[in-house]
């Protein structure tokens, strides 16, 4: 099933489920790229192969938008905006264990990436190895147990938002290699790329591109909040 939120000739936007690869890992499981790939080939009866082009990617675990290009000739152009900071504005969505410290924050760390774990480690201050990241929240609802946080990303680095949260002792329902304590159901987390905005590189025109989350019954209920326009400072400082 694939969940397309925007097509025009130069690139498709699709919704990514939960425990999708975006492209080939050491699994062998069928990936986006293959399940846009025959989407396209049928919708468009193309009796050859399909050419799709990833400018960026997405975790495994991790839900919404990702962009893809549907000829050679934009690719470049893509990865040229998503390799420049400032240049494409992403927003996701988190749902966190705790309260954070203050309403509103840009955190900022240094991170390194454990091939073998597979995993990403944070400190504070510039080592050997490591990379800035950047990105600032907004604490915008809560439920009986869970927070949601607004985030938007100036650095696109390996798990960064999973790693920075933990950081100041925030963890993602469902992430155990960050922190929280056991799984959802569906072995993904509550992190989702919910929107994405930049200047299409064909056309030359500001585009904004939003994907809803899952469909379960936390993330109903922070979109019920987010559509009945209670998304608000939850704690001001």
């Amino acid at each position: 099933m694939v969940k397309v939120v925007y097509e025009d000739n130069h690139i498709i936007a699709i919704n990514k489920e939960v425990g999708i690869a975006v492209q080939s890992d050491i699994t062998g499981d069928e990936t986006l790229l293959d399940i846009v790939k025959a989407y396209l080939k049928k919708k468009y009866n193309k009796p050859g192969n399909v050419y799709l082009g990833l400018p960026h990617r997405l975790d495994r675990p991790t839900s919404g938008l990702v962009i893809l290009a549907k000829t050679s000739k934009v690719l470049p152009r893509l990865n040229r905006l998503f390799q420049t900071r400032g240049q494409v504005k992403k927003t996701y969505w988190a749902v966190v264990d705790k309260r954070p410290p203050k309403y509103m924050d840009t955190l900022e760390h240094y991170l390194t990436k454990n091939q073998e774990k597979n995993k990403s480690f944070a400190y504070n201050q510039k080592r050997q190895d490591t990379k800035l990241a950047s990105l600032t929240y907004r604490h915008v609802a809560s439920s009986d147990r869970y927070h949601l946080l607004e985030i938007e990303l100036h650095t696109g680095r390996h798990h960064q938002i999973r790693v920075q949260l933990k950081q100041i002792k925030l963890h993602i329902k469902g992430d155990v290699k960050y922190g929280f304590p056991r799984p959802n159901n569906d072995k993904g987390i509550h992190l989702h790329a919910r929107k994405i905005e930049f200047i299409h590189p064909v056309k030359k025109e500001p585009i904004t591109i939003v994907a809803d989350p899952p469909d379960d019954v936390l993330w109903n209920e922070f979109l019920k909040m987010f559509r009945d326009n209670r998304f608000s400072p939850v704690n001001p400082v």
